[in-house]
């Protein structure tokens, strides 16, 4: 049997001539050496990504600098590995018109949304109006979550519910977007509650100021944040008030259960002072009826007359409240995960 030499083997599949570009003879050889340049590339993107996502997992104050430079040494990896895998080919780079006709087909064919939604990811990495780990709210989708990664085509926000939700990320340049935690910071919440009307106007302040206070998750207060209770209307079934309050930063991230969880407090303070809330009722007032008027009256028809003073029956002490453990359970998660902590002038007590 005659054996073909290797470098035989080789030269020949060189030469095997697969097409010719602009002048440019395109090998089987080069294609080859081509999948393997693209490859090697695609591999060494994922392992730096993989170990400086580890790094920035276990960073803190520099989460936004590591995820910005896992960012663009991936995207850098990709491009010189493209850039060299075609070289390898046998394409010339320097016949520009070459490489500006095949993009300029490839944008009209169709990847005008691929090149329109990378261009506004480097635009979200770069400007950092939202970053990774920013609680963010787009209302006309009714999408409010934390941001987790934004990638070259879409941003993934991960809800309260663990529910992810991939946002093309030219939505979050060219419409509205609420950040709730843009640079860190926290907000004030308005929690509205009603009592009944003759309540104690002062007792229901004191009251539920100092269960707002003495809450986990609210802030200390200081000489522009404090903790206030606005009488806001004189609603049809007794007084509306509102709670302000200004939240730590991790009960923000949970709206829906830092709301329950302040409402369950202001109910829990109510009841242990005595204070009664609104129910619906109607009051008919009878005139006359038999020849009688008034409680004689609602006696002579069946009806038993109604107490001098009523109300809930009163607790001394605070009742189990799920919604504040969910929001106290996500605070300890984030800072076990390496979340950097609020300034110590802002610490929840």
């Amino acid at each position: 049997m005659t054996q073909i030499p290797t470098s035989l083997g080789l030269n020949t599949l060189e030469q095997s001539q697969v097409a010719r570009i602009a002048g440019t003879t395109i090998t089987l050889g080069g294609l080859v050496s081509a999948a393997v340049i693209l490859i090697l590339a695609l591999a060494a993107s994922w392992l730096v990504t993989r170990a400086l996502r580890r790094v920035r997992e276990r960073a803190d104050r520099t989460r936004q600098a590591v995820y910005l430079l896992e960012r663009l040494t991936a995207y850098g990896i990709i491009v010189v590995g493209v850039m060299a895998a075609i070289s390898a080919a046998g394409v010339n780079l320097s016949s520009l018109t070459v490489f500006a006709g095949a993009l300029g087909i490839g944008v009209g064919l169709g990847l005008q949304g691929v090149v329109k939604e990378f261009v506004s990811g480097l635009f979200l990495i770069f400007d950092r109006m939202v970053s990774v780990g920013d609680y963010i709210e787009i209302e006309d989708i009714g999408i409010r979550g934390a941001i987790m990664e934004i990638g070259p085509r879409a941003t993934r926000v991960r809800t309260n519910d663990n529910v992810n939700v991939l946002v093309p990320n030219s939505r979050l340049i060219e419409q509205p977007v609420t950040n709730w935690t843009l640079k860190g910071d926290t907000r004030r919440i308005h929690v509205p509650f009603s009592v009944a009307y003759g309540s104690d106007r002062g007792k229901v302040r004191d009251a539920v100021l100092s269960a707002a206070r003495a809450s986990p998750f609210t802030l200390p207060e200081t000489e522009t944040r404090k903790s206030q209770v606005w009488l806001v209307a004189f609603g049809d079934k007794g007084l509306s008030f509102e709670l302000l309050v200004w939240p730590t930063r991790e009960a923000v991230k949970r709206p829906a259960a830092m709301h329950a969880a302040y409402t369950w407090l202001i109910a829990d303070a109510l009841d242990a002072a005595g204070v009664e809330v609104p129910v619906s009722q109607t009051d008919i007032r009878l005139r006359a009826a038999f020849g009688m008027e008034g409680e004689d009256a609602l006696q002579r028809l069946g009806y038993g007359v109604r107490p001098a003073t009523g109300g809930f029956p009163q607790r001394s002490a605070p009742t189990a409240n799920d919604a504040a453990d969910d929001v106290m359970a996500a605070a300890r998660e984030e800072m076990s995960e390496g979340e950097p902590d609020p300034p110590a002038d802002r610490q929840g007590g």
